[in-house]
């Protein structure tokens, strides 16, 4: 695709970097949005988005080191990935619960308003990593099907021809995670109007990405390493691992949370 925008001499501007950062910033404004509506400070949470984020790329960073073989924390290649977004998901939200006891503000309010705003950086985030050509899918024969360039291939090393020479064309699983997480972002707003009680959109999320994500994995076919041999010995990807215990942790706590909100309401 279009790995990178344009150069500033010889140092080039990556599509993924730029989206990424847009995404950010887009998250950070919908989150300090729907903080306001529940009553929070807005500079507030921008100076949470900010160490959230930190935390995140830490997060995802350290991830990587664990899933991925012979990676090299000193080359540039390292530097520009986006790590593993599972762990960045638990380094950002780390970070998140650390400073909520600092600013003292309730966690579940803060932790629902972050949501839709991950859920929508999200969305520009998997759009710079199909401009980038990364997170690619298995070869397929749908209409759909994307054939990735040369200059994709030199960048993040997705495969362009079969083994017959021919052109490969392949699922577009960015393309399928980032129109869902639009989707989703739809969804979680409105449940943030609706919700029953503080940190219901927060674990709506977790349910709806374990589940898309779980999905999505059996169509991927980018190297994404092998935990502590789990996935060799499950026939399922890391991220799959992940995906379930973290939708499955987040069913039992809604129906705990729900339980206890009708409890109470009686």
């Amino acid at each position: 695709m279009y790995p990178e925008l344009f150069r500033i001499g010889s140092f080039p501007i990556n599509t993924y970097g730029v989206l990424l950062a847009l995404g950010m910033m887009l998250a950070l404004f919908v989150a300090a949005k729907l903080a306001a509506r529940d009553g929070l400070p807005r500079e507030r949470i921008y100076d949470l988005g900010l160490w959230t984020l930190i935390g995140g790329l830490v997060g995802s960073k350290i991830l990587m080191l664990f899933t991925e073989e012979n990676v090299d924390v000193f080359s540039l290649d390292f530097l520009r990935s986006g790590g593993v977004y599972y762990g960045g998901f638990i380094g950002g939200f780390l970070a998140l619960v650390v400073l909520m006891k600092f600013y003292k503000l309730p966690f579940w309010k803060v932790a629902d308003a972050f949501a839709p705003g991950v859920a929508i950086g999200q969305a520009l985030g998997r759009q710079g990593c199909f401009a980038a050509g990364c997170c690619w899918g298995k070869p397929t024969a749908l209409p759909w099907g994307v054939h990735f360039t040369e200059h994709a291939h030199e960048f993040t090393g997705v495969p362009v021809y079969g083994p017959d020479g021919g052109s490969l064309y392949l699922h577009p699983t960015q393309l399928y995670e980032s129109i869902a997480m639009f989707v989703v972002f739809g969804i979680l707003v409105y449940l943030h109007k609706k919700k029953r009680f503080d940190g219901q959109v927060l674990i709506a999320y977790a349910i709806i990405y374990g589940i898309i994500r779980f999905l999505i994995e059996f169509v991927r076919d980018d190297p994404r390493g092998n935990i502590l041999g789990l996935s060799s010995l499950l026939g399922i990807s890391t991220s799959q691992i992940i995906s379930l215990l973290v939708a499955a942790a987040a069913v039992v706590f809604m129906i705990v949370r729900l339980r206890k909100k009708d409890h109470v309401q009686v």
